[in-house]
């Protein structure tokens, strides 16, 4: 499997593992406010049903994050190349390997750091629609565009 192809599919299922736990979570909360609803009453019973909603409310702003970051996932196709960085572009700049998909964390593949970035954050900006030997500079870091796979 080709290397950018191991880095999409370690980042869609990062984004789906976290999707699966995000509406573990809040199922589980929902089936705890049901079983809390028929047990209790009073001010006690009151402050926990609101506060495992907030914590539902919470859960379901970070899987709607996540749902969003997967979608813009599934709009990439991992085997186009193209000479100009676009959306799913790898690119290699002063040796760093940096994804253009959206923000996650780092991750190792085949030993290697790779750095997944949205285009709409400040060097996904500066990368967007470029070629390789395009230089520029951020925060007073001097970038070299080595390679776009």
């Amino acid at each position: 499997m080709e290397f950018k192809q191991k880095i999409y599919n370690h980042y869609l299922q990062m984004v789906q593992d976290r999707i699966d736990v995000f509406k573990d979570m809040i199922s589980g909360l929902t089936e705890d406010s049901k079983n809390d609803a028929k047990g209790s009453a009073g001010d006690k019973h009151e402050t926990a049903l609101s506060m495992m909603h907030i914590e539902q409310e919470k859960l379901t702003n970070k899987l709607k994050e996540a749902i969003a970051q997967k979608a813009i996932l599934d709009k990439i196709d991992p085997s186009k190349t193209t000479e100009n960085i676009i959306l799913g572009s790898l690119v290699k700049a002063n040796g760093i390997y940096l994804y253009l998909s959206v923000a996650l964390p780092k991750i190792t593949i085949d030993g290697i750091n790779v750095i997944a970035l949205s285009p709409q954050s400040p060097l996904g900006n500066h990368l967007m629609g470029n070629k390789v030997g395009f230089e520029f500079e951020i925060n007073g870091t001097k970038y070299l565009i080595q390679e776009i796979s």
